[in-house]
């Protein structure tokens, strides 16, 4: 019997064609499935941040592709510097941004508490109930626990004077950060640098008028807030003054350079002559420049731009100090600070444009050769700098961000002066109430209630957790507590120093952050419920 014959495609060589079946095929989860898939994305994201949360939450080693290295537990910092392909997983990272710009503090535990809000809804899917329904329990229990917080919550009293209620609610921010050892510094500088630049009539807080910088030397306790600028910036000459006080200042966006013609152009020099004339016009236009300052009364020049050894060496002959190459953000808090303008050409500069400074210094740091230019007693007295000392760049940008948390803590008192206790309480205190009105409802969203009450626990037990306790114990415990005591000051004991009561450990957070991170997290839980489907756009090439 004879075989049969198999036909094949063949190339120009006599090379069969191998058709393989595409292995890795995409299928596109729809309905229930898809949501499912949101929400296992989701848990995971929860679930990395879920370890850094509290006092004693652990740091993360963040590598990026260029291998260096960052040491945080920031949340808005880890979330940012994660490549998370899945979109959910960037919507997490959206609300992390969120929660920072809008209140600056919180990020983790926003992040937290939206993931379990979502694991909370897969059990509720599971048994049939349809997400819209969850969605819509979920906002009716996010008022209830809105109105709960702010019923328990207790206004802070502060004055430029007495700032002690401010001190402790930015030491509760600054206790999960590495720069813990120093709570008490950065707590002070934060709120010194805040009421420095704060309208408290209109409860108001520029924050451009504060400037955070920082310099590897030192340690954090050298740390310090300097009323003024700080530019990372020395005299252009070494041998200009080192101090000019009663400081007149010409703030420059054009060059100390002759002016060429914007279009191509070419200069043949074929004598001795022709060069020395070309020598003495670039001098004699150095020098008109140069008087046009100091015409209009400046004794000290900063400038956007750099300028040559002679332009530099006639500035010296002078005796007219000058600072090159300052960066265009410096320059405008240089102006916001001395109340000076940025003058575009010599021939605009007049007196009335000068910024005014009672002393402006350069700074040397230790053994090193590191200088820093210091703006003090500015026309605009509310322009403030943080000047952050450390050992290292990991440590110096880690506090840098901690700073940032407990200025914006601050900042949130100053708007809004109420508070609620730290270490869970506000959301032990939250879910009872919300538990408490789910047994009053008769429809089925008196389940997606009970389940935000659920998922609001899940903050004490990751701050149990972190700290070593057994963590659905101690929660059962403060829970009790809470419920038999009616004391929403009762949270979890994160440092281990015998008392529940959060009042007495002085341990704070501003209402405004609390009631935000309720408030995202259940508007992202909405979103992802109704996503059942995600559509890849690809551009159709006609």
């Amino acid at each position: 019997m004879a075989e049969p014959q198999v036909a094949y495609a063949q190339d120009e060589y006599g090379r069969p064609f191998i058709v393989v079946r595409e292995q890795g095929r995409k299928t596109r989860a729809q309905g229930v499935q898809a949501i499912k898939n949101h929400i296992a994305a989701a848990k995971t994201v929860a679930g990395i941040l879920k370890t850094s949360l509290g006092p004693r939450g652990l740091d993360k080693i963040l590598i990026s592709p260029d291998g260096d290295i960052q040491v945080t537990n920031d949340g808005a910092t880890i979330m940012n510097s994660m490549e998370l392909e899945h979109q959910i997983a960037k919507l997490l990272v959206q609300l992390s941004k969120s929660q920072d710009d809008e209140i600056g503090d919180g990020t983790t535990g926003v992040v937290v508490l939206a993931g379990a809000l979502l694991e909370q809804a897969e059990s509720l899917i599971d048994r049939g109930i349809h997400p819209i329904r969850i969605a819509d329990g979920y906002e009716r229990a996010c008022t209830v626990a809105v109105e709960a917080l702010e019923s328990v919550a207790d206004t802070v009293d502060f004055s430029k004077e007495n700032v002690d209620e401010l001190m402790k609610t930015a030491k509760t921010c600054l206790g999960s950060k590495i720069v813990s050892k120093a709570s008490d510094k950065f707590a002070r500088i934060a709120v010194d640098s805040v009421l420095s630049v704060a309208d408290l009539a209109r409860r108001d807080v520029d924050f451009e008028l504060i400037k955070v910088d920082g310099k590897v030397g030192g340690s954090l306790e050298d740390t310090s807030l300097v009323q003024g600028v700080v530019i990372d910036k020395d005299m252009s000459h070494p041998q200009m003054p080192r101090t000019v006080h009663d400081a007149r200042i010409a703030i420059l966006t054009c060059p100390f350079e002759p002016p060429r013609p914007k279009t191509k152009h070419k200069l043949d020099i074929t004598s001795v002559e022709e060069y020395r004339k070309l020598e003495e016009y670039e001098r004699q236009k150095f020098e008109e420049m140069i008087q046009k300052v100091k015409d209009c009364g400046a004794n000290l020049v900063i400038c956007q731009w750099g300028f040559d050894d002679e332009a530099n060496h006639l500035l010296l002959q002078h005796e007219l100090p000058a600072v090159r190459w300052v960066g265009g953000p410096e320059l405008e808090l240089i102006a916001i600070a001395t109340n000076g303008r940025i003058v575009p050409r010599f021939e605009d500069l007049s007196p009335e444009k000068l910024g005014r400074a009672g002393v402006v210094r350069e700074v040397s740091f230790g053994t090193t050769s590191d200088k820093m230019l210091v703006i003090e007693e500015c026309a605009n007295t509310r322009a403030v700098t943080v000047f952050v000392r450390g050992s290292n760049k990991m440590i110096i940008d880690e506090a840098k961000r901690a700073l940032h948390d407990a200025i914006c803590v601050v900042r949130n008192l100053v708007v809004d002066n109420r508070v609620v206790y730290g270490g869970g309480a506000a959301e032990i205190c939250a879910s009872v109430a919300v538990a408490k009105a789910a047994d009053e409802i008769a429809s089925i969203e008196q389940y997606a209630m009970r389940a935000f009450s659920a998922a609001l626990d899940a903050i004490p037990l990751a701050l149990a957790e972190n700290s070593g306790y057994s963590p659905i114990e101690t929660l059962a415990e403060v829970r009790a507590r809470q419920v038999n005591e009616s004391d929403a000051k009762l949270g979890i004991d994160c440092m281990g120093v015998g008392d529940n009561d959060m009042k007495r450990c002085r341990v704070f957070d501003p209402l405004v952050s609390k009631r935000q991170q309720l408030l995202l997290a259940t508007q992202l839980v909405r979103a992802v419920l109704k996503i059942d489907d995600v559509i890849e756009q690809h551009s159709i090439d006609e």
